[in-house]
């Protein structure tokens, strides 16, 4: 240990850490729920409240919960908890939705696959990661021909996509195809060009003032009087498109305030080195505004994915669709709390995932914020 006591000449003290009580978690406590006696009975109500009710949640969700059995009736015979057992049994369905058994790796294989594909988008300290781009950019073709089946696999009906699989196809297909079409329907928006700029404005705010729900019923139902007689366009591609015009038009207004935000000086800068319009948004102020729009894009990513759960009403079976067909047999009825449960956990880590990648990417990137 450092010698307090001890006399040192000017400028040859050594540095010695800060006191206890000014730095780690009991500094944290004292700062964020002991700072005032408002805090204190807040934080001691807290405490109270979480004393009665984690002992009882734990006690129902594992501790008294049974996860093997063949009915609902042989859950409450074993043990008063919940009765995980319905997932256990139909957690193929969860997954998959309807999608042959016998094909099921294709969808494995594709998950596989789809996180490589992420690797050098989300981490870019991957190794040959110019080369990776070459490969996420063609993966969306890979996983088209892996799902439905081509090039000699076994063709499979979009309408059997389902479970947490159709939504994480609609989310992901409308995440990555949104942002790009959000981001120049921002730029168009902000267009010297009046028709551009026209267009963009009245594609922008009717998609903003029309809820997702009524774009479905759109797709699914009244887009047939508009094609020809005979004309085939499978719902699951329709549902992708209104899925992504939807969130392209968010995005768009995500990105523009990210623009705005943007000193004009920086545009003026761009113009006296001599780049043009182009040059100056992909290397100048893009690159800032994006930086400035990673909450909100995020925000409105996290909500994308969630409102993936409104296909059920036009008829596609996705996880909540399956959750419900499965509360409708006799033997698993009465089990609504287990199945939504088990639906909020797998859509939470999804979100979870995202929001916490967001707030590393806000870190790096030095948008602003305190570290």
């Amino acid at each position: 240990m450092t010698d307090t006591t001890r006399t040192y000449e000017p400028g040859t003290h050594p540095s010695l850490p800060p006191p206890m009580l000014t730095r780690g978690p009991i500094f944290w406590v004292r700062q964020n729920l002991l700072n005032s006696p408002l805090n204190i009975v807040l934080t001691l109500v807290s405490l109270y409240l979480l004393y009665l009710m984690v002992p009882a949640i734990l006690n129902w969700a594992f501790f008294d919960a049974v996860f093997v059995a063949g009915s609902r009736e042989e859950c409450r015979e074993i043990g008063s908890g919940a009765c995980w057992a319905l997932a256990n049994v139909r957690f193929g369905q969860f997954i998959y939705g309807f999608y042959p058994e016998h094909l099921r790796w294709r969808i494995d294989l594709t998950a596989v696959l789809f996180v490589l594909a992420l690797l050098p988008v989300l981490w870019d300290k991957t190794p040959y990661r110019q080369y990776w781009f070459i490969y996420s950019g063609l993966f969306p073709v890979i996983a088209f021909v892996l799902l439905v089946g081509k090039l000699g696999l076994e063709p499979v009906e979009t309408t059997k996509l389902g479970g947490f699989t159709l939504n994480v196809v609609i989310g992901v297909t409308g995440i990555v195809a949104s942002l790009p079409l959000g981001i120049l329907l921002a730029l168009g928006r902000r267009s010297h060009m009046p028709i551009v700029r026209m267009l963009c404005v009245m594609f922008i705010e009717f998609i903003r003032g029309v809820p997702l729900i009524t774009l479905l019923f759109i797709a699914s139902t009244m887009l047939n009087y508009f094609l020809p007689p005979g004309t085939t366009f499978d719902l699951v591609l329709r549902v992708l498109i209104m899925v992504t015009i939807f969130s392209a038009a968010y995005i768009a207004e995500v990105v523009r305030g990210g623009l705005q935000a943007i000193p004009k000086g920086q545009i003026e800068a761009a113009d006296a080195m001599g780049l043009r319009y182009w040059q100056s948004m992909r290397l100048v102020v893009l690159p800032q505004a994006l930086k400035i729009s990673i909450p909100g894009i995020v925000n409105t990513f996290v909500g994308l994915f969630k409102d993936t759960t409104l296909v059920v009403i036009i008829g596609l079976t996705d996880v909540l669709g399956v959750g419900r067909a499965a509360l409708s047999d006799a033997k698993w009825n009465g089990l609504a709390w287990e199945v939504y449960v088990f639906i909020a956990i797998l859509f939470f880590i999804c979100c979870f995932s995202m929001a916490r990648y967001s707030i590393y990417l806000e870190k790096k990137l030095h948008t602003g914020h305190k570290r």
